[in-house]
Parts: C-alpha cells; structure tokens; sequence
C-alpha cells in the first residue's frame, strides 16, 4: 500500500498551517498516490486541553509583556509543558492517531512534535517522525530523540537545533516550506495584469497575517502623509470586523484596495515594491521568495520580536518601533530605489522559495517502499 503521511498542526497564527499546506502539497506534487491528511492536533484533543494551550491568547492580549516573559522561558526549555497534563489531554489524539496508522506524522508546531514523540517513545509506535520549526529560531523543545528529521531554515534555526541535541545529520536546512507555488512565481508585470494592479504606481502591499492581527489605523495615516503616486492593497485575512474597519478608513481613498482572505499570496507578494506587515514565520519567508523588502509593524512580544531583529541584522527590511516614522520610511524608500534594489537582493540570496520540494524529497526517503 502506498505510505500514509499524517501532518499535525494548530491554528495558532498561520505559519504552522501554510507549512503543513506546502508540505502536503509537495508531497501529492511528488507522488500522487500518497495518502497525506492535515490534522488540527487540538480538535483532537480533550476540550480543556484545547482551552489550556489556547490560554496564551490571555496574557498575549492584556499583558503582552508577560506573555514575553513566558515565551521567552518557553522557547528555552526542554518542554512547553508538564509531560503529565500533555498525555491526558492528548489521549483521544493519540487514538486518532493510533487508528489512523501514519507511515510518517510531520508536525509544524513544537506542542505537536512533543505529543508525537511522546506517542512514539511510550507505545514504540513505528512512525517516522518528522519536526518543521518555522520562523527564524527553533524552541529548544523542538530537540526530541523520537525526530527522524528536521526540515528548517539554515543558519539560526538549524544551530539552536544542534545546541539542543539534535543530531546534525537529522537536520535539513533547506529553508522553511512555503507553498510550492512560489519556486514558479509570474513576473511582476504578469501578476499585476492578473490581479488588475496598476502598472504604473508603486504597490505597497499591507497584511496582517492570517488571522488578521494589528491595528490598521496608523498604518492608513501613515500612507496618507506620502507624497508620491502610490498604491496600497491591505489583507486582512479571516478577521472580517478588521477588514470592514480598513474598508471604512479607505472609503475615500482610491488608492487603496481592501481585501479579506485570499488563497493566491504568492501572485500580490509578486505584484508588490513593498511590504508592511507583522513579521509572522510565514509572511516573512514568503517575502524573502518574492525578494520583497519588509517593514515590520507591531509585532508580538517572543519570536516575532526576534525576528524584527533578524530582519534588521540581514538586511532585508526595517523594523518600524514608532507608527510616526511609517510614512517617512515609506516615501524614503521610494524615492531611493537603489536602497530598494539592495533590499531586494539581500532578500533573495536568504530565499528558499523550493524548500517544500526539497523537505518532501527527503521525507519519502523515509517512507518505506519509496
């Protein structure tokens, strides 16, 4: 029979997900008659675990200091948390999982990689197991002896993997997977003529991530004070009470278009001069694909602030730490296009827009009869 791939994530932000979506998209792409399903590993789970990992989004929101605190603890340990509440909470996953029979679990999110190793290690379960840290850095529980394999971006990532304990050979550095669409991306002439996108103006695209994070206002006051011809398409992904408040600060200008969620990211990131965005693991690997330069606005306190620092320490975009310096980085940006040319460059020399490819390649290497 042909190899059955299981792929557990959450739908904690996007990244996770878009990984599991390049990769399982790799995979059929590679071998068609691979059986590869997608899990939310948490509506799998107990419903008071699903609350307990979701309690982040307290702290995240009303003490977002705190929340630092705790990630900053959490990305350094051995464990996100106690063994003991993980295999009660994951018990009815752990069934799903046993039925299910995976020759291979890939998980794109740390949680999900402990709760697999840890399935594997007490039940001497025979499935190949496969780890997928997004972003620029990888949690130090990520490191579990059960990991087969580890698909990760090179440089950072794959060190802190290796400090942990991760075998070297067992790590892939082949860039963190993104949707396969983006190694075939149009030029950008072809995607603005697609997207109906001005040829003439200078796009500057907007997003807020997947699960629409942020706050739109400074961000359309900062584009009203440039001066130059511009255009602006904001995506607020899945959070429609954000996009109707962009679609009301925008009525009156024709320069911008508003958007909700959309499912062709690789087309308007090609279409794009530049982006203004949190710097989410997926939205910025998507970037540095296009080699789109990246203003990083209010990011979350944790990885995401680690990565405004990686931004500025690679040279691919700027961090903007004051909505007041928005604009004038915006129009300086425009009028200097050799500053943007360098940015580019920088950016797709760190791309790895076949990541999804490579992973898979090496994953089916460890199913059996492949």
């Amino acid at each position: 029979m042909p190899p059955k791939v299981l792929i557990l994530t959450v739908s904690h932000g996007a990244s996770h997900q878009r990984a599991a979506a390049a990769l399982g998209k790799a995979l059929l792409e590679a071998r068609p008659d691979l059986t590869v399903t997608i899990w939310n590993g948490l509506e799998r789970s107990a419903r008071w675990f699903r609350l307990y990992y979701d309690s982040y989004r307290i702290p995240l929101r009303y003490w977002p200091r705190l929340w630092g605190w705790i990630e900053g603890v959490q990305h350094r340990s051995r464990s996100t948390g106690p063994g003991w509440l993980y295999r009660r909470g994951a018990a009815s996953l752990f069934d799903h999982i046993e039925r299910f029979g995976p020759d291979v679990v890939i998980a794109t999110e740390v949680g999900m990689c402990e709760l697999a190793a840890m399935l594997k290690r007490e039940t001497a379960a025979r499935f190949r197991l496969v780890g997928v840290p997004t972003g620029i850095d990888a949690d130090r529980a990520w490191a579990q002896p059960e990991v087969d394999l580890y698909v990760t971006a090179p440089g950072g990532p794959a060190a802190e993997l290796e400090a942990a304990g991760a075998p070297r050979a067992k790590v892939l550095p082949c860039g963190q997977p993104v949707d396969p669409a983006f190694a075939s991306l149009p030029d950008k002439p072809t995607a603005r003529a697609c997207l109906g996108v001005r040829s003439d103006l200078p796009m500057i695209l907007v997003l807020f991530g997947g699960a629409g994070w942020g706050k739109p206002r400074p961000i359309v006051e900062a584009l009203n004070q440039v001066e130059q011809p511009l255009q602006a398409v904001f995506v607020a992904g899945r959070n429609q009470r954000l996009e109707e408040e962009v679609q009301s600060l925008c009525r009156d200008d024709r320069r911008c278009r508003v958007l909700g969620w959309v499912d062709n990211m690789h087309e308007w990131i090609a279409a794009a001069d530049l982006l203004v965005s949190k710097p989410g693991a997926a939205t910025l690997m998507e970037a540095l694909s296009c080699g789109l330069p990246l203003l990083a606005v209010d990011p979350l306190p944790g990885n995401e602030r680690r990565a405004c620092d990686w931004i500025e320490r690679q040279r691919v975009g700027y961090w903007i730490k004051d909505s007041q310096s928005l604009g004038p980085s915006i129009a300086r940006l425009l009028e200097n296009p050799a500053e943007l040319d360098r940015l580019r460059e920088r950016a797709r020399a760190l791309a790895r827009p076949r990541a999804a490819y490579d992973a898979a390649e090496t994953i089916l290497k460890l199913t059996v009869g492949s």
